[in-house]
């Protein structure tokens, strides 16, 4: 209860509250709002230690461990091997590390064309759905329809399409349009690497679709109407006002579709299976095969630390890229 201090004023009694005894409610109130939010976050946050730190950091101390399949019942007792696995990794004069330096630059090249298809493809078709016509909702809806789709179903179909004998890409290119001389074999070969990138970008330009999409409500319709009364184009438009204003959109959508191709794991597996062809060998399957193939958890271990510390190096020199430019923008 609130304390009250009586007072007299102009021959009645008045009772005002105590500042001292308001005081201690008040604070009160603000510390449970101020920390409600952080215990609501407390679930996610366990959740996020147990699910996620906790398997990295097991897999760290394994990198420095000789584990092997003579360890797997009580991994604790394998030897340490100090460095030796993250020295067997970078060797690139011996096969170990031979092999994972032509993951890497199969991963690199693989990203690189799938995130700048999957963006281009993603802003060309959020331009072009930002005028009203008829049956836009439907073209949107279908457009979302392959990442809607579960990965494993919808890659399992790929890999039907992509058969030799009676697959439906074969069967177009070969049989109707009669690009190719004969059938190609697409999940095997050198054309490994082209099926895995269509897939790729199939499956995640979509998602590039809707973050443009949404970005593109920001932008008032009048800087287009301002324009189009200068006489600016279609490309002066995209040029001086689309991109500009979609910049913060973009940096955030490259780095996430970057990180999400690098660490792709379920795409090549299903449509490779363990073993994946030399052209298509992605350095998360090449890792898995390392660990889980060979048996030689330390050495996969290794390899996942390093290729931690390079997603971190790129993302922490992106972010600081960005971010002057950002402020040479606004200066």
């Amino acid at each position: 209860m609130t304390a009250t201090v009586p007072t007299r004023t102009a021959g009645r009694t008045v009772r005002r509250s105590s500042p001292g005894a308001a005081r201690g409610p008040r604070r009160t109130g603000r510390i449970r709002r101020i920390g409600l939010p952080y215990l609501l976050l407390l679930p996610a946050l366990l959740l996020e230690l147990l699910v996620h730190l906790v398997p990295m950091v097991i897999g760290i101390v394994m990198s420095f461990k000789e584990l092997t399949q003579f360890y797997i019942r009580d991994w604790g007792a394998a030897p340490w091997s100090g460095l030796d696995n993250y020295r067997m990794s970078v060797d690139f004069d011996a096969p170990v590390g031979k092999a994972l330096l032509h993951s890497f630059f199969v991963t690199v090249g693989f990203t690189l064309l799938s995130v700048g298809l999957c963006w281009l493809l993603g802003t060309a078709a959020a331009v072009c759905m930002q005028d009203t016509f008829r049956g836009r909702g439907l073209l949107r809806a279908l457009f979302l329809l392959p990442y809607a789709l579960p990965v494993y179903a919808a890659v399992i179909t790929w890999v039907f399409m992509f058969q030799h004998d009676n697959g439906l890409v074969n069967h177009v290119l070969h049989d109707q349009l009669h690009l190719t001389d004969k059938p190609s074999f697409w999940l095997i070969g050198d054309n490994s690497f082209w099926a895995l990138l269509t897939v790729s970008v199939w499956k995640g330009w979509p998602f590039a679709f809707l973050i443009v999409m949404a970005g593109l409500q920001n932008i008032p319709r009048e800087l287009y109407e301002a324009a189009a009364l200068d006489g600016a184009g279609m490309r002066q438009q995209i040029r001086r006002i689309t991109l500009p204003s979609l910049r913060p959109v973009n940096q955030v959508l490259i780095l996430v579709l970057f990180l999400w191709t690098f660490n792709d794991f379920n795409t090549p597996y299903v449509l490779f299976g363990k073993a994946a062809p030399e052209a298509a060998d992605l350095i998360s399957v090449h890792i898995y095969q390392a660990s889980f193939v060979t048996w030689n958890f330390g050495t996969g271990s290794a390899m996942s630390v390093l290729l931690l510390l390079f997603l971190l190096v790129v993302t922490g020199g992106y972010l600081l890229l960005t971010s002057r430019g950002r402020r040479a923008s606004h200066v």
